[in-house]
């Protein structure tokens, strides 16, 4: 807080130093230009904000209540726990399966361990965690070897081998990432919620992070978790999610070890007007989350359960990680939000249908400001972008104080690090946006393969670089026209 305090300080006294001409004409059409768009935003971010206090504070209490007075009783027959673990180091390993072996064993409950690995010396290493802790005996532990194709392949092998065994009724499947730790008695304090919400098919819970990297790649991603914290409680109040994550979401057997839910896992893909068909290579979670919101089910989510994640960046470079891990973040979001949107508001309500449409018109719409600021500084001068500095300076400030709401302690890098992320990512937004196709994960460093002849892969890069140069220029040519830097034609020629 000592560092938010001296930022504090420091926009009182630039405010106390503005120059008069802020305030002239020219600077007065640069705020009400920015201002329109912007406001915009931030009443989306505010109803956001108050959805998930009223959730956070009000909604999900009661439902806490309810499953704290239900206590066992409200434990579901069998609880299966599907993890998946490729090219994670031993440390870590040995963390998660240590974290998830303890809370089986504080489940009372039969729970299923079921791990999907690829190497011998993983299978080794659990298999000798789980003798070393000696569970109790309502716990037990079965292993599937697949050979490095995917996660997908590991996913869907993994509840194709629970469909085998033949769940009971009442049974739930939660689905763990091979980096993720879960907390003591996550388990117990989050499974009832499928007994007093008979009518949801998943529910995911918040997590929070342990970074292994410099001090900014903490920040980042505990302001990112933040904000999803606030999000996913918005969310939550329409009994939907935008992502049922892969670090730590359970669903109803019966949905899990559905064929075509265990086929879309396993298969998923779009057909795409210029681009072909092409399969997704990353985003497991948005395909789980797909299938339920076209199926009609509902979703859950609990802000008082925490699951830590173990996050490696894929680079030690924070420009070059960011961009790796938003390119695949982004292109899943992007990927299935154009299905999603297609299911209509009937389908699967008007808020979360309208959120999900706020996905792809945010990378343009968060580029307004910069881009406004840019044109104007280059036509009235350096006052306009003065003026833009200064507002994005006590703008993203608030949003900071904001995810208080969310968490308990904020830091001073918050502010810098939220204008990146919004234009920054507008900006690898509108790249991916234009070439779906493109995809890559960060751990495994492995890229979806097309079987594309080379006129057919040229044409694809050629038309992908064309659209997106030509959506570029429209925006900029939009926004200088509506500032009355760019005047039509019509104008000049009448001149």
């Amino acid at each position: 807080m000592g560092g938010l305090l001296w930022y504090a300080v420091a926009l009182l006294a630039i405010s106390l130093a503005m120059p008069t001409e802020l305030f002239n004409p020219q600077s007065t059409h640069f705020l009400l230009a920015i201002g329109f768009v912007a406001a915009w935003r931030y009443i989306w971010a505010a109803v956001h904000l108050v959805r998930s206090l009223i959730y956070r504070k009000i909604v999900f209490p009661r439902l806490r209540r309810k499953m704290d007075v239900m206590g066992e009783a409200g434990l579901p027959s069998h609880a299966y726990l599907l993890l998946t673990s490729f090219r994670i180091d031993t440390q870590t390993t040995t963390e998660v399966y240590r974290a998830a072996i303890e809370e089986a064993a504080r489940t009372p409950i039969p729970v299923t361990l079921v791990v999907s690995l690829v190497e011998m010396a993983d299978q080794r290493l659990v298999k000798h965690l789980f003798q070393a802790l000696n569970p109790p005996k309502n716990v037990t532990l079965a292993f599937i070897r697949i050979a490095g194709s995917g996660k997908r392949d590991a996913l869907a092998q993994g509840l194709r081998t629970i469909q085998m065994m033949l769940p009971p009724p009442d049974s739930v499947v939660a689905v763990i990432d091979g980096d993720t730790l879960l907390e003591p008695y996550c388990l117990i304090r989050s499974l009832p919620l499928f007994k007093i919400m008979p009518d949801i098919s998943a529910f995911t819970t918040d997590e929070v992070c342990e970074v292994r990297g410099a001090r900014i790649f903490r920040d980042w991603y505990s302001m990112r978790f933040a904000q999803r914290q606030i999000l996913m409680g918005s969310m939550g109040l329409s009994k939907r999610v935008l992502t049922l994550t892969g670090r730590m979401s359970a669903f109803r057997a019966e949905v899990a070890t559905d064929p075509t839910f265990i086929n879309q896992l396993e298969y998923d893909s779009v057909d795409h007007w210029r681009l072909g068909r092409f399969q997704f290579l990353t985003g497991d979670d948005k395909s789980t989350w797909f299938w339920i919101l076209k199926n009609g089910g509902k979703m859950a989510y609990i802000p008082d359960v925490t699951v830590s994640t173990v996050e490696s960046p894929p680079e030690d470079d924070f420009v070059r990680a960011s961009t790796a891990l938003m390119v695949r973040w982004f292109g899943n979001m992007l990927r299935t939000n154009g299905r999603a949107l297609a299911l209509g508001p009937r389908k699967i309500g008007l808020f979360v249908w309208w959120t999900v449409l706020d996905q792809r018109m945010s990378m343009w719409t968060a580029s307004v400001g910069p881009t406004a600021a840019i044109l104007l500084t280059l036509y009235y001068g350096p006052i306009a972008f003065l003026a833009y500095i200064y507002w994005i300076a006590v703008t993203r400030f608030i949003q900071t104080l904001a995810l208080l709401t969310a968490r308990t302690e904020v830091r001073w890098t918050y502010p810098f690090l939220l204008f990146f992320n919004q234009i920054y990512g507008s900006l690898v937004k509108t790249y991916i946006f234009f070439r779906l196709d493109k995809q890559k994960w960060t751990r495994q460093n492995t890229t979806a393969a097309r079987d594309l002849n080379a006129f057919n892969a040229w044409t694809i890069h050629a038309t992908s670089v064309a659209m997106h140069a030509t959506a570029v220029l429209l925006f900029v040519a939009a926004v200088g026209t509506y500032l009355g830097v760019f005047r039509p034609a019509s104008l000049l020629f009448a001149q």
